[in-house]
């Protein structure tokens, strides 16, 4: 009987473990300028967290996990209602229009959230019937 009640408590460990892998936490890089890193997961049509927060100025990682098959990850480069011409908002470390997340691989997306706004992201990568739907928010605070 003792064996019966292993397996069940082994479960529900594992999912804590991965719930809790999902929430916000700061790190220092080595340069002693702080990232704000967000765990991020994709699964069929929907991005958790959303919408997720950061503050100005930081240096941010979204860390993306596809948990069921490869999805994308694209963002507006400005705040929603902004004019698409000015300066970034976001600045991105590298020059990626649609970020490929792959299942199990975690994907790491970098940048500095220069202007304070709400950001829409979406996946750019057909993902079946509700792909359309797929989206979400990422807002950078004052």
């Amino acid at each position: 009987m003792h064996r019966l009640l292993r397996i069940p408590l082994l479960f529900l460990l594992s999912g804590l473990t991965v719930a809790a892998g999902f929430a916000e936490k700061s790190t220092t890089s080595q340069d002693g300028q702080d990232i704000q890193l967000i765990e991020m997961s994709a699964k069929k049509y929907e991005f958790s967290p959303s919408p997720g927060r950061v503050k100005r100025g930081a240096k941010v990682q979204l860390r993306f996990t596809a948990l069921d098959r490869t999805h994308g990850f694209k963002i507006n480069l400005n705040p929603d209602g902004a004019d698409q011409k000015s300066n970034p908002g976001l600045i991105f470390s590298s020059n990626e229009d649609c970020f490929k997340l792959d299942r199990g691989i975690p994907t790491v997306v970098q940048f500095v959230a220069r202007t304070p706004g709400t950001y829409s992201f979406h996946c750019c990568n057909r993902c079946g019937l509700g792909h359309g739907g797929m989206k979400g928010q990422l807002i950078v605070e004052p």
